[in-house]
């Protein structure tokens, strides 16, 4: 292990650095999560439906961007990706497209605010597209710097246990600064979200745009890439057949379920839960962010607890706490809805529905990178494939549950957060104890008789 991996485990300073370059990624998440569907439906007046529409675009771009910006960013081979570093280099594209692209989206039609919502939609749809092939760009880029940095299983969960506890601090900033906004600028103690709120997303936005801003230039100061070789080792030609012949390993398709069941428990949970707010529950517009507050508070302790594990504790054990406290979340919202409830129990409930997301999460991406292993030269694509499942069932789930909510009653949002994120919840826990013990390196592992007798053949002919 050279000086470089040994930094990661000791460099508090290198760790912070990692950390907050993904902070612009995740409060543009927070607020496109979070606060999408209740800016277009309930302040711009889209219908449900075209709402969630325009989710779907943002999703299915971002689904079809990621394997692509994976697969290239293991192959970007030119003067600059040999300098600066190949990572680095697609996470400032990614970067300048989030700037450029997410000011629009959150504001109302320039110039257009009085057409037919319809005619709108291609205006936001541009921006969207930008914004999503961006973040698409950021968030697979800085994953594949785990592995880059660090080979060891133990430092792998501790790297992606600070970006997730970034993340957290990320969501917990967002919804502070908009209940601030909202506090300060109406009643929001005692009435509900609506279109004259418009502005304060505005101010909203710019305010988060211009932390993440700062975080990314001391990213990009702070962490020192291995620069690329153009010459391939061994090991990284063992590693890129991977592209092509990971297809057929079911243990790829095991691990990419366990991340969208995830991703479906956290991502659906947070998009909906204002909606349930609002419509089900009848709570005013203060809930909107101490709600989402609260569930990142949750989210705050299990990422803390994650990086103090010790390492007897399993990604099965940790898994199954995590989908074991999500259930008992989502049982609770279907069962109980009474004052107490709306008064004092919903904050609990948002407590420990983020606490068993975010253990969920975190042993996800762990997993994730246990199964890149050594295989860090196509750490990137593979991220990108488990990002592709995550990013299309989000949206495609979203459309499908806004096409039904216009004609549902005021119920509905309660037991779609039941049925929907309890029944991921199942599925990522049923693929998850299915696994084998040992996932670290079994894609190079399976390949390597393969790849070896290619080697062998490789070096009669005198090209090693």
């Amino acid at each position: 292990m050279d000086s470089e991996l040994l930094d990661i485990s000791t460099s508090n300073k290198l760790q912070l650095a990692y950390g907050i370059g993904h902070i612009l990624n995740d409060v543009c998440a927070s607020l496109w999560f979070t606060y999408f569907l209740v800016f277009f439906h309930l302040v711009l007046e889209f219908s449900a439906s075209q709402a969630g529409y325009l989710m779907l675009i943002g999703q299915f771009t971002d689904a079809l961007a990621t394997p692509f910006v994976g697969y290239h960013s293991d192959h970007t081979d030119n003067l600059i990706s040999a300098k600066y570093g190949k990572r680095k280099l697609w996470h400032l594209f990614g970067t300048v497209c989030v700037l450029i692209s997410f000011p629009f989206i959150f504001v109302e039609c320039i110039g257009c605010s009085t057409t037919h919502k319809w005619a709108q939609m291609y205006y936001y749809s541009a921006f969207i597209i930008i914004f999503q092939i961006g973040w698409a760009s950021v968030q697979i880029s800085h994953l594949s710097l785990i592995p880059e940095l660090a080979e060891d299983p133990h430092v792998r969960t501790h790297l992606t246990a600070i970006r997730y506890g970034f993340t957290v601090f990320s969501n917990l900033f967002v919804y502070i600064c908009t209940w601030l906004v909202l506090h300060l600028t109406g009643k929001c103690d005692t009435e509900q979200i609506g279109p004259t709120d418009a502005w304060k997303f505005k101010h909203i936005v710019l305010i988060v745009l211009g932390v993440g801003t700062i975080a990314s230039i001391v990213f990009h100061c702070g962490v020192s890439e291995r620069p690329s070789r153009t010459a391939l080792t061994y090991e990284e030609r063992r590693a890129d057949t991977l592209h092509t012949s990971m297809f057929r390993k079911p243990i790829l398709y095991q691990i990419a379920g366990i991340y969208m069941s995830t991703r479906l428990v956290v991502n659906v949970s947070q998009m909906l839960i204002p909606l349930y707010l609002h419509r089900t529950l009848g709570l005013p517009a203060r809930t909107l962010a101490v709600v989402p507050l609260a569930i990142y508070v949750g989210s705050l302790f299990a990422a803390g607890l994650q990086r103090l594990a010790p390492r007897s504790i399993t990604r099965k054990i940790n898994y199954f706490l995590g989908s074991a406290c999500s259930l008992s979340c989502f049982a609770w919202i279907y069962l109980d809805y009474d004052e107490m409830y709306k008064i004092y129990y919903i904050y609990l409930v948002a407590v420990l529905i983020g606490f068993g997301g975010a253990q969920m999460l975190v042993t996800s991406l762990a997993l994730t990178a246990d199964l890149i292993g050594e295989s860090t030269h196509a750490s990137a694509f593979i991220y990108g494939i488990m990002s592709f499942t995550d990013k299309l069932s989000c949206g495609l789930t979203i459309a499908v549950i806004q096409m039904f909510a216009e004609q549902s009653g005021i119920d509905y949002y309660r037991l779609v957060l039941a049925g929907v994120c309890g029944g991921a919840t199942i599925l990522g826990l049923a693929l998850t104890l299915l696994l084998p013990n040992q996932t670290h390196n079994i894609l190079v592992n399976e390949e390597s008789s393969s790849v070896g007798d290619h080697s062998e053949i490789e070096e009669h002919r005198g090209i090693e």
